[in-house]
């Protein structure tokens, strides 16, 4: 009889434990949800993560905050997030050089690409405008290419340092095309886009969230853009590879992570929830489309291959441009 008793009273304590399992699961959230953003605050990332913070507010019923945790090229606020605990309480929000080109551009990190830190969700992409003087003669990136042909060295861009999207693509397509532009590095985007506006430089990579309003004011000049297809705020503007040159495409995406060894049950209510506020109608147009960005909201699996596919992208452009890692 107390046999009896002992093993139904193991079993009852068997299914309670099981029971319990997802109930727990399902707490979430149950305190403050950390966005980090791993840049400072005011830069596209940063505005993303606010908007997409303030609607989870409203669905989750608890506050999602965003800390902007900036420096050493993201690599601070990835770490910050990698060691946290994988409950769903600390997300990372940033761009793709974190998890694609800090590893090619770096001997070392603090935290592993592929395995500290699980994609979410890529929320957008976006193409780069590679921006002119308007002054120069040149119109068209093909005729700036031929330019710095006839001079080597003598057709400057800037970039916001050694490994960034002006070097990686500039010196990509310098290497297939045969010559050599000169490299003059700023310490950032607004940097960037003043030295070309003021004729210091001839060209630059750029979003278009942050040289648009420029390009239709005249004060700098669209060559063309990058991603696949033309940007439908500046349709009369060619891409890179309308231009003649396919191989250095260079798009920007919007990813959400969060802590590597999060449980997929959780991983997947994350992802369900984000991506249905970026598919709404309006946060849409407000945060994604009207920048000039593209909608994605894709699933974890489907980002994870998209960054399979980055990398090997960027790797050429990183030795084509002759970078060493740090």
């Amino acid at each position: 009889m107390m046999r009896r008793i002992l093993t139904v009273a193991l079993l009852t304590a068997i299914l309670c434990t099981l029971a319990v399992v997802p109930a727990r699961a399902q707490v979430f959230p149950s305190k403050t949800v950390f966005i980090v953003v791993p840049y400072p605050a005011g830069g596209s990332t940063d505005v993303l993560a606010r908007a997409l913070a303030n609607e989870l507010t409203k669905l989750w019923g608890k506050p999602v905050v965003v800390q902007n945790v900036s420096g050493a090229s993201s690599i601070i606020g990835a770490t910050k997030v990698a060691n946290a605990a994988p409950d769903g309480h600390t997300l990372l929000l940033t761009i793709d050089p974190t998890v694609v080109s800090n590893r090619l551009l770096y001997k070392s990190l603090p935290y592993d690409p592929d395995k500290s830190l699980m994609p979410i969700t890529m929320i957008a992409r976006g193409g780069l405008f590679v921006i002119s003087n308007p002054l120069i003669p040149q119109t068209t990136l093909r005729e700036l290419v031929e330019a710095a042909r006839r001079a080597p060295h003598k057709v400057a861009y800037a970039s916001s340092g050694i490994g960034t999207q002006a070097n990686l693509v500039l010196e990509m397509i310098g290497k297939r095309e045969g010559v050599q532009f000169l490299h003059v590095p700023y310490k950032g985007i607004e940097p960037d886009i003043l030295a070309v506006m003021s004729g210091e430089v001839q060209v630059s990579l750029v979003s278009l969230a942050a040289a648009g309003s420029m390009v239709r004011a005249g004060t700098v000049k669209a060559m063309a853009v990058s991603g696949q297809k033309r940007s439908p705020l500046f349709p009369d503007v060619p891409t890179i590879g309308e231009s003649g040159f396919p191989y250095a495409d260079y798009t920007i995406w919007f990813g959400l992570f969060a802590p590597g060894g999060m449980n997929a049950q959780l991983l997947d209510r994350i992802n369900k929830d984000v991506t249905t506020i970026a598919k709404s109608a309006d946060f849409s147009r407000k945060y994604i489309t009207s920048p000039g960005l593209e909608l994605v909201a894709d699933t974890p699996s489907e980002f994870a291959a998209a960054i399979r596919a980055n990398v090997k992208v960027i790797a050429e452009m990183v030795q084509a441009a002759g970078v060493q890692p740090e």
